[in-house]
């Protein structure tokens, strides 16, 4: 399993955390992790849902100060 990247989308708004993570998810590489941060109220109902979108699943959500950690891998 690749590391993959992560990216802080901290004070992004909706759609725009969403639609990145959904960009990112789609570069991956099969078996590919990506980490997005995000403080948008609406990012964990939109990243959730912009990775299903893109072929990607979400391993794991976790709280990270005022925002979330989302943890996707594009699956191979």
């Amino acid at each position: 399993m690749s590391r993959g990247c992560g990216f802080d989308l901290r004070g992004l708004r909706c759609p725009l955390p969403a639609l990145k993570a959904k960009r990112a998810l789609g570069r991956a590489r099969t078996g590919e992790q990506i980490v997005v941060i995000s403080d948008d109220p609406l990012a964990g109902i939109d990243v959730p849902n912009a990775a299903r979108e893109a072929g990607g699943e979400i391993v794991s959500v976790e709280p990270d100060g005022a925002a979330s950690r989302f943890t996707m891998r594009k699956p191979g």
